[in-house]
């Protein structure tokens, strides 16, 4: 694939509410062989799930008895028909019920699964469509991208369990940032870096880079910074980041607006110090809860900023916009250093100082001090 990958496949689907994504069956299979001991015995819901492209239905009716489920239930919107089983359309919204092979021949065929009807469209916060949730033990699809926020909320009303495809950026979301620093929800096992590729209708247009349409005339996009999000446990979350940097003040420079270090990569996280550390929102890639107490979220509303400078704006040169601003934005900023930062973000009005802006970090401290750790 050529050409530079962007977020403009996010920022397109955002806007024009075009964010029927269809994940690959080998992302899926890569993260769900991490939680089999979770689903025996469960009800498994994908209601954001036409069964004809979903990668979630084939995973689920194929590996239904090495799973040992209790039951799939699919959802679909009213405008994705059941034509994969049926050659009569139909206006109204359906879902579909797996109870496991009946024949033998351990395929999921279309006289073994139930077929029903919902009277309204199919949306997943539908009346019909809630029932079916409150039926259900977990919750796997990959959601709206417009409506994540809105999707994850319903997830915890309900107290569901839930493994669900997401955009990284998802956690500067002020509700969804609360869950993960109340561990009611972590990132997933298997994506920690790069893009994917998904599947999309075939009315979606490909404008971005990265696009494309195989040999079948079906139609792919590539999304940067996306994620698994879940509330189901897996041992390699508990597993203690090795780290070897030595803290010094000079390496490790404070912000001017908050009293915690920076640190621009996870690796480079000092394992002699005690006090708050601002970290990439990719450290909760790697984030062990027995290791790091998450504390805050480097963003307006998140933290109390402990300085208050007025400042004019810098555009991608270093150059003066005439706009001003009050504390940055309501963002981490410190000291710009010319040897390890690009160009400064801000000047101070009063004293000409230049200063460099830090992109939303997430607050850590260690649980336990340096100097009383075991070993």
């Amino acid at each position: 694939m050529k050409g530079t990958i962007s977020n403009k496949n996010l920022k397109d689907a955002k806007e024009n509410k075009k964010d029927e994504f269809y994940t690959q069956l080998a992302d899926i299979e890569k993260e769900l062989k991490n939680y089999t001991e979770h689903f025996k015995g469960k009800t498994i819901l994908c209601n954001c799930d036409d069964p004809r492209v979903s990668n979630f239905f084939h995973y689920f009716a194929y590996n239904f008895e090495k799973l040992k489920l209790k039951k799939l239930i699919t959802t679909c919107y009213k405008n994705q028909d059941e034509t994969l089983f049926t050659q009569n359309k139909s206006e109204k919204a359906i879902y579909l019920e797996y109870y496991g092979d009946k024949n033998g021949n351990k395929i999921p065929d279309a006289e073994e699964i139930g077929i029903q009807h919902l009277e309204k469209d199919g949306d997943f916060r539908s009346d019909e469509c809630i029932e079916l949730l409150k039926q259900s033990d977990i919750i796997v699809t990959n959601p709206p991208f417009s409506l994540f926020r809105e999707y994850v909320a319903q997830l915890i009303e309900y107290n569901k369990k839930f493994l669900i495809i997401g955009n990284l950026n998802a956690i500067t979301y002020k509700d969804i940032f609360k869950l993960i620093k109340e561990q009611q929800l972590w990132l997933g096992k298997s994506i920690h870096s790069g893009d994917r590729e998904f599947g999309v209708p075939e009315d979606y247009p490909l404008t971005a880079a990265g696009s494309r349409i195989d040999n079948d005339g079906k139609k792919y996009i590539r999304v940067k910074g996306v994620r698994w999000f879940s509330n189901l446990d897996y041992t390699e979350r508990h597993e203690e980041l090795i780290l070897y940097k030595q803290y010094n003040s000079t390496n490790y420079p404070k912000y001017d607006n908050y009293d915690a270090i920076n640190v621009d990569k996870t690796k480079e996280i000092p394992m002699d110090y005690d006090k708050a550390i601002g970290v990439p929102i990719t450290f909760l890639d790697k984030y062990n809860p027995e290791q790091f107490n998450v504390i805050a979220l480097g963003i307006v509303g998140s933290i109390e900023f402990n300085a208050d400078k007025a400042m004019e704006i810098l555009d991608k040169n270093g150059e003066p916009t005439g706009k001003y601003t009050r504390n940055a934005k309501g963002t981490l900023y410190r000291a710009y250093n010319p040897k390890t930062d690009k160009i400064p973000a801000f000047k101070d009005l009063e004293t000409g100082n230049l200063y460099s802006s830090i992109y939303a970090r997430v607050i850590i401290k260690r649980v336990n001090s340096y100097g009383n750790r075991t070993k």
